[in-house]
């Protein structure tokens, strides 16, 4: 006698059913919050309306009128005033990937000093850590712009480094290449070699894990990018031509400069972040078992090598979370450059309130980008964490 097929299930459509409930509670929050956010708009657009203040973004056609003191794209006064605010967005952006990878190679490299056998290093580190986070990232940016334009010499009288160098109160200035055919070509090939170097530091990575084999990856990654850089150079008829800086009567002319406000901003961020950021790598490191290390030294690793190849890839699981929240910080704290005067995003939003009197659409430009780039960061940190996580069975 052959088994009656189970009938099949019906789905549960009354209130009841904790599913349906479920999707219910969920339209009536979003329409709840759809509410919200009209209510608001529309309540702050007819106040502005009785006031005689004018709404709208048709203002970012129209000429800035301003001058932007660093610019990283080319810009002029009578340009719109969306061009201002992307200047403002690369300079913030400039920043904020400058300093994330800065606070990355400083943290670590404190984090792992922290365990260092010799005592000096270690207790460096932790003096480094204990005075750093413990100063108001504020009061750092106002520290090092009062230093660079106060203790250092006029422009007219730099510090110089080997005659390429000056260091003054305009900042730091620093010899660039006259750029053309081969510097472009170097810079491909720089690319190139750096596709090259991640290559081989998968192989390597793989032919430890299935032999044990341990392989150098730093050095010859190096050699890749300088190699490749050089041929790309070589191709496009090696041009020699730099462009060096020379002191004048007033100031360091030729080159290519780093203002005092970038300067500060850029060590105030870094110093303030990377102090977290070392406390992040001690507790990742910690959290991987002792029997790690001594299993890996009882293989016959140097302690370098029992720390990139064996504690720090288990320890990743534990640092890529709480270091995303540092570099989130690092991207938000670049804001606060507004008070020494870097022409961030912030910066130029104020002088386009101050032109225009639109005060909700310059704050709306700000929350966006900020929100765009803090979702971007942590989405990027989110896939990394997935690749870096151990696969369990």
């Amino acid at each position: 006698m052959t088994a009656r097929a189970a009938p099949p299930k019906r789905r549960d459509w009354s209130l009841r059913s904790r599913a349906v409930r479920g999707v219910l509670y969920q339209v009536l929050a979003l329409g709840l919050i759809v509410m919200a956010v009209w209510f608001l708009a529309h309540n702050t657009l007819e106040n502005m309306r009785v006031r005689g203040i004018q709404s709208g973004f048709d203002f970012l056609t129209s000429p800035a009128g301003f001058d932007i003191g660093e610019l990283m794209i080319p810009y002029e006064s009578v340009d719109p005033y969306w061009r201002a605010f992307l200047v403002g967005i690369v300079n913030t952006l400039r920043v904020a990937i400058i300093g994330i990878v800065l606070t990355t190679v400083l943290g670590t490299l404190l984090g792992i000093g922290r365990f260092s056998n010799n005592a000096l290093v270690r207790g460096l580190c932790y003096a480094y850590v204990e005075l750093f986070r413990n100063i108001p990232v504020l009061l750092q940016l106002l520290v090092w712009y009062l230093l660079l334009t106060e203790w250092l010499p006029d422009p007219g009288e730099p510090l110089s480094l080997f005659g390429l160098f000056y260091l003054s109160k305009g900042g730091l200035n620093y010899p660039v290449p006259v750029w053309g055919l081969g510097q472009g070509l170097a810079a491909i090939g720089m690319l190139v070699g750096a596709g090259l170097a991640w290559g081989w530091a998968w192989q390597a990575r793989k032919l430890f894990e299935q032999t044990g084999q341990v392989r150098p990856v730093l050095l010859p990654a190096i050699a890749l990018i300088l190699v490749c850089g050089v041929a790309g150079w070589a191709l496009g008829g090696a041009p020699a031509a730099w462009n060096i800086p020379k002191p004048a009567d007033v100031s360091v002319e030729g080159g290519s400069a780093l203002t005092p406000e970038f300067i500060s901003v850029l060590m105030g961020l870094v110093f303030y972040t990377s102090a977290f950021v070392a406390e992040v790598v001690r507790a990742g490191i910690q959290s991987v078992p002792r029997g790690q290390s001594e299993a890996s030294g009882a293989l016959g690793l140097s302690k370098g090598n029992q720390m990139r190849l064996v504690v720090l890839p288990q320890a990743l699981r534990v640092i890529i979370p709480p270091i995303t929240n540092q570099y989130l910080n690092l991207t938000k704290n670049s804001s606060l450059a507004v008070a020494i005067g870097y022409p961030d995003l912030v910066s130029i939003s104020n002088t386009a309130i101050n032109q225009t009197g639109r005060a909700v659409e310059c704050i709306a430009i700000i929350m966006l980008v900020y929100l765009t780039t803090s979702l971007a960061t942590s989405g990027l940190m989110n896939w990394y964490n997935q690749r870096a996580a151990i696969k369990e069975r």
